[in-house]
């Protein structure tokens, strides 16, 4: 079989390792948010209870599993060709959700999801966000960083207070965002360690911005998983990140503006897909199950 198949199929499974590391972790966030611990309430005891959860152990496994197979279809295959595939993490997803709430997932439900996935491949493909080529600007970096920082200390706050459906959305973004700044964090640390070495890198501030961002998206994601609908925290979040990726990308790194008429209808027909996905989404009446359940166990948690 050429690698041209193979690539694609390996990261359908990453694909799907990846959501079910998403259920999983949603599980056992559902859990811990019941007994009255979420990132409203506090990071810390959200998180020291979360480790040792069993479950949500056993998700970052299949996790840790989802980026061997990752690394494993890059090897066989290029970026252009795996990348994509993993935007159809969020049709795995849905039923694993309606799974956990023994419903069926609606047409609704599909359409929605088939819309975001395909609006997340069209961007990815045309516009190659997941690749930042270059040289960066580190000062426009630390600019990029501080402004995500205050946005999401910002913002987090206000959404906690709205109610779960708005904490759901701005926190998977937010971890979307803080893994975006993960990525280029990565490739900053990556060329310290190949043209300086260890000790340079030991001394340089990107390596512990990489431990900051991770961590900080890390739990921004598990108070999306607690908050909401699994399909809603998988799509924002796998919206987000390209999105800020490629924001990024134009601001420190030499990445330029779409201009042909080819990439700029591209980037509009992606944008219309993952709206019309959005749309499709959060008035599904799954959706008002799963948050009037939500309610309900916040409701308890507080009592």
């Amino acid at each position: 079989m050429s690698s041209a198949v193979v690539a694609p199929l390996l990261g359908l499974v990453v694909a799907f390792l990846f959501a079910l590391s998403a259920y999983f972790q949603q599980k056992a966030a559902r859990q811990t948010r019941r007994e009255g611990h979420s990132v409203a309430t506090g990071a810390y005891a959200l998180m020291s209870k979360l480790v040792r959860d069993p479950v949500w152990l056993g998700g970052w496994v299949v996790n840790l599993l989802g980026f061997a197979t990752q690394a494993l279809a890059l090897h066989v295959g290029s970026v252009a060709t795996v990348q994509p595939m993993l935007a159809t993490q969020l049709l795995f997803a849905l039923p694993m959700a309606s799974f956990e709430q023994r419903t069926r997932p609606r047409l609704r439900d599909w359409a929605g999801a088939l819309c975001i996935s395909a609006g997340l491949i069209v961007l990815l493909v045309v516009v190659h966000v997941r690749t930042l080529p270059g040289h960066p600007d580190r000062d426009r970096i630390i600019v990029a960083a501080l402004a995500a920082v205050a946005a999401i200390a910002v913002l987090i706050p206000i959404a906690s207070r709205v109610g779960p459906g708005m904490l759901v959305v701005v926190a998977a973004s937010c971890a979307g965002l803080c893994f975006a700044m993960t990525a280029v964090f990565i490739t900053l640390t990556t060329d310290d360690l190949v043209n300086h070495g260890i000790a340079y890198t030991a001394r340089d501030w990107v390596g512990y911005a990489l431990a900051a961002s991770t961590i900080l998206g890390l739990v921004l994601g598990q108070g999306a998983f607690a908050n909401g609908p699994l399909p809603w925290a998988v799509a924002t979040k796998e919206t987000a990140n390209p999105i800020a990726s490629y924001a990024i990308g134009v601001l420190a790194f030499p990445v330029a503006l779409p201009s042909s008429a080819q990439t700029v209808s591209g980037v509009v027909v992606a944008g219309l897909l993952v709206v019309a996905g959005a749309i499709a989404l959060a008035g599904s009446p799954s959706a008002e199950v799963w948050l009037s359940r939500t309610t309900d166990e916040a409701a308890k948690a507080v009592s």
